[in-house]
């Protein structure tokens, strides 16, 4: 389906923002976990302080991006992000970067990205028609997946040609570029009148009531926290077993994130006209249960050598990816196309700050749990969480929801 060309730069500006955030993920994990030497519990607390933010300010953000203009909210905030890469660069060339000075510059880049995540998904409905929102959505999935799966071979590239660091400035200039792009957006926004706003409390309040009131939304809403917790345990275990446990080169860990990003692509590319045949409920239940089995076989790769065990987890991520890619659009779009426009801002800051503080802890536990049991032990745990949430969704009124049906309401 054909997309109006205004939505061509946002497409540009999130690629590049998947691009920065691919490198500067892996740059980050080697940082931590190889240069500054970080114990399990310490891995956990880093990756916790990037979603931390959520938690504190995700409530009020949604509600203040309803009031503002989104354009000028993603700009400031990619330009934020981009300097805290930067300052992050400048301290680790200084010798001044510590465990804590890493913590305390991802909570506040992590506030940044709040701002950025309620305006980006609040946008695209001024930028497309509601009939097209699945599509768009796929096409930023594509596009994301593409960078997911360049960004960390290029990351560990530089990393291994020119220092850790060099990963997090190419992440910063991507940043600023996305901003750039942002800045000349064709898109006419009217701001909420000052007449139509309540205390910010009852606007909050409000969007709560919509989310966790809703027959269909409510379900997926709780599947998701779910979701959320399994794979901030499994990132935070991931990077361990990876680079510790099974002992392979950031190189071999960049290849590993990498898969992911391929099979999203290929997952993406196929989301529209799945969604359109099985139905976008239907396609989020399938997929969370491939993340549960992709994660299972992770727990069980076997220590053959590091080309065999790279190839091995590649083919799991590739799975991995794949759900994601598939699940992705169609939630994001049914999101979108059954939410009020006047609600979005809160909607989307709302279930994001509760994803990521329950990110928060998943980040956490993943610490504590890779302290106290066998990584392969944490791993099936993992897997077990992410059961869980396929069947909170399986046993709802998702199961057979479409976009184009009647909304169930409240």
């Amino acid at each position: 389906m054909a997309l109006p060309r205004s939505f061509r730069p946002f497409w540009v500006a999130s690629t590049l923002g998947w691009v920065a955030l691919s490198t500067t993920t892996l740059g980050i994990d080697v940082l931590v976990i190889s240069s500054l030497g970080a114990d399990e519990v310490e891995v956990g607390v880093v990756r916790a302080a990037q979603f931390l933010p959520y938690l504190l300010v995700g409530l009020l953000a949604g509600a203040l991006v309803d009031r503002w203009r989104r354009r000028p909210t993603l700009v400031v905030t990619h330009l934020g992000r981009g300097l805290v890469l930067l300052l992050l660069a400048a301290l680790w060339w200084v010798d001044a970067l510590t465990v804590g000075g890493v913590v305390a510059l991802l909570l506040v880049g992590g506030t940044f990205a709040v701002f950025a995540a309620a305006a980006e998904q609040s946008i695209l409905p001024d930028l497309v028609p509601r009939s097209s929102l699945v599509d768009a959505n796929a096409r930023l999935g594509q596009s994301a997946t593409v960078a997911q799966t360049a960004g960390p071979p290029v990351g560990g590239a530089l990393v291994a040609a020119a220092g850790v660091s060099s990963a997090l400035v190419l992440g910063a200039v991507a940043r600023v570029v996305a901003a750039l792009l942002l800045s000349r957006l064709p898109v006419h926004e009217a701001p909420v009148a000052p007449a139509a706003r309540r205390a910010i409390g009852g606007e909050i309040v409000s969007g709560l009531r919509f989310i966790y009131g809703h027959r269909t939304l409510a379900p997926l809403a709780v599947s998701t926290h779910v979701w959320f917790l399994a794979n901030s345990l499994a990132l935070t275990v991931l990077g361990l077993f990876v680079l510790r446990d099974l002992d392979l080169s950031a190189a071999g860990y960049g290849l590993v994130l990498a898969a992911a990003g391929v099979g999203g692509f290929v997952g993406a590319l196929l989301a529209p006209a799945v969604g359109r045949l099985r139905g976008e409920g239907d396609v989020m239940i399938a997929s969370r249960l491939l993340c549960a089995l992709a994660w299972a076989a992770v727990a069980l790769t076997p220590d053959v050598g590091p080309a065999a065990t790279v190839a091995v987890l590649c083919a799991t991520q590739l799975l991995y990816g794949f759900a994601l890619g598939v699940e992705d659009p169609n939630e994001m779009g049914y999101w979108q196309a059954r939410t009020p426009r006047a609600l979005l801002g809160r909607v989307n800051a709302s279930r994001r700050s509760a994803n990521r503080s329950v990110a928060v802890v998943g980040a956490l536990a993943g610490g504590v749990l890779a302290s106290v049991l066998d990584l392969r032990v944490a791993l099936g745990v993992v897997a077990l969480v992410f059961l869980a949430a396929t069947l909170v969704l399986a046993l709802s009124p998702v199961r057979g929801a479409r976009v184009g049906d009647p909304d169930p309401g409240l």
